[in-house]
């Protein structure tokens, strides 16, 4: 008779399959689903804001050649597209540089745009980087 305890009846662990990597659970479903939603809004959001922007784009580009009162007009432009009509149409003057000033945080009233649109002589890059800088940061 053979012996219960002898190493030769010793036989291998049984190994169960390696679990499969498709399909994967429920809850990679859900994950998956929530990822694919996220990305969808933030795609959307981010052409949102570009399509929105799109008039501080134009009016940067047309800085780079502007020269005098064009730098005023060129801000005028970018205030129609971003803020209501009847609010920025009728400013002219002190009113329309107070305006820039109170919606840009910036400081028109005393600078070269100022001297620039209305006496034709002043300091254009000055003029431009200030003009730059209210396109940038404005808020409606």
């Amino acid at each position: 008779m053979s012996d219960p305890t002898d190493l030769s009846n010793l036989r291998d662990i049984v190994v169960p399959p390696d679990v499969s990597f498709w399909p994967p659970a429920p809850g990679w479903w859900a994950v998956g689903a929530v990822c694919a939603v996220a990305a969808g809004v933030a795609v959307a959001a981010a052409a949102r804001h570009r399509r929105r922007n799109a008039y501080r784009r134009e009016a940067l580009r047309a800085l780079t050649t502007a020269e005098g009162a064009d730098i005023s007009t060129i801000l005028k432009r970018a205030a129609l597209a971003a803020f209501p009509r009847e609010q920025v149409a009728s400013l002219s003057g002190a009113a329309w540089l107070a305006f820039l000033d109170r919606t840009g945080g910036t400081a028109f009233a005393n600078t070269a745009l100022l001297e620039m649109t209305y006496g034709g002589r002043g300091d254009r890059d000055a003029a431009v980087a200030q003009a730059r800088r209210w396109i940038e940061r404005h808020r409606c």
